[in-house]
């Protein structure tokens, strides 16, 4: 269920919630589909009796609306897929972060110079004490042996490294680094930015891809490079993973977000 903590405007939305309320704000006929989703928001007390948004929820949803940027933070791990992220309006700054198997996800309201802080939160980025042991180890080998290994993991094949290796035909510093893997996660950061840095799509894209191998450390994909388009890669295609620290991870952050030289870019220009 849906829910308000007013006293520190939290709120807890499920991606249904969040595309009533847009519909409702655009003034659409709402899809049966998303009804059982109004009726839950009219239940939390979020919607008034004529489906009025009310005024707490107005900072997320105009943020919602009209964002500036949006962080996306996409963790995988034994638990399966977790969506978080931010969404930086022009008056607002909210951060939202899923829970493993829960449809609902807590928006909180951010100050725009604890973002970092609060990516860095979602994928967990802490003091690595391997960090000066084999710093700049790079692993090569192809995107098709790394699913063949991934593969016996999800199936639950937990041999040795070396086994692994002598089956799946992966290298063997591969195998060992993925044997103590505690998530991937890939972080992109979306923007209108100026003519020239915006993608085929309209929009400037920033993105990195990283490993958290535990006691093997972070490990970040250089290859293939982020952001991956559909169809883009193959099993054919080369990974090339780098031993990083997370303290440069902290810096590769902090680059991803737009700076304000490329949001006043994308502004209209006034005479």
């Amino acid at each position: 269920m849906p829910s308000l903590d007013a006293a520190r405007r939290r709120l807890r939305l499920s991606d249904a919630h969040v595309s009533v309320l847009g519909v409702l704000v655009e003034e659409d006929g709402l899809p049966d589909e998303l009804s059982k989703a109004r009726d839950e928001l009219r239940e939390a007390g979020l919607l008034d009796g004529g489906d009025k948004i009310v005024a707490d929820l107005y900072p997320l949803v105009s943020t919602l609306m009209a964002p500036r940027v949006i962080a996306r933070v996409e963790v995988t791990g034994p638990q399966g897929v977790t969506s978080n992220g931010a969404v930086i309006g022009d008056e607002f700054v909210f951060v939202h972060e899923a829970w493993p198997g829960s449809t609902e996800s807590e928006y909180v309201p951010a100050e725009p110079e604890t973002l970092v802080w609060s990516l860095a939160r979602m994928v967990d980025l802490h003091r690595d004490f391997t960090d000066e042991l084999d710093g700049g180890e790079v692993i090569t080998s192809s995107m098709g042996l790394f699913d063949k290994v991934i593969e016996r993991m999800e199936a639950g094949e937990f041999e040795e490294p070396e086994a692994v290796t002598e089956v799946t035909g992966a290298p063997l510093r591969l195998t060992e680094i993925l044997a103590q893997l505690n998530c991937m996660w890939r972080m992109t950061v979306v923007w209108q930015g100026a003519q020239e840095q915006r993608n085929p799509g309209g929009l400037s894209v920033a993105a990195l891809s990283v490993w958290d191998c535990g006691l093997e450390g972070y490990w970040l994909r250089e290859l293939p490079t982020e952001p991956i388009s559909d169809g883009q890669v193959d099993a054919d295609s080369e990974l090339r993973v780098r031993r990083t620290s997370a303290k440069e991870l902290w810096r590769m952050m902090t680059d991803l977000l737009p700076d304000g030289v490329q949001l006043a870019a994308a502004q209209p220009q006034t005479s």
